[in-house]
């Protein structure tokens, strides 16, 4: 036990409309302090989202995505948020929104390799 250390996590939904509050899991989002780990793992079922709406484009909301994977990697096409401490950028990411594309609460952990639990946790919530 001595060796884990401890991770958050947050899901990543599609909302297609708000008012209604139905959602459908399209990603994880994974955070180690320790570890100095921040990563994401997307994926948008096309048919549900067709099956929740007709209007919602998805190469939007993959590009919505996209922009959160280079804020993960600090890479400077992120923008501003991109820049920010490892720490800051998962409590910008995982913060409460109401839009269409939100996350849910963030949730503890222990693991010794966050890559394979972000993995984990992308096959149980999203696949």
């Amino acid at each position: 036990m001595q060796d884990k250390v401890t991770f958050e996590y947050a899901v990543i939904r599609v909302v297609p409309r708000v008012e209604r509050e139905e959602f459908f899991n399209v990603g994880v989002i994974l955070f180690s302090k320790r570890k100095r780990f921040l990563g994401v793992k997307y994926k948008i079922n096309e048919d549900l989202l067709k099956a929740y709406s007709s209007i919602l484009d998805l190469d939007f909301l993959n590009q919505y995505l996209q922009s959160w994977e280079l804020i993960c990697q600090g890479k400077t096409e992120g923008g501003p948020i991109a820049q920010f401490e490892i720490s800051d950028r998962f409590r910008w990411l995982a913060a409460s929104r109401s839009t269409v594309i939100q996350s849910s609460k963030t949730h503890p952990g222990l693991c010794k390799h966050p890559e394979k639990v972000l993995e984990q946790l992308f096959e149980e919530f999203v696949l």
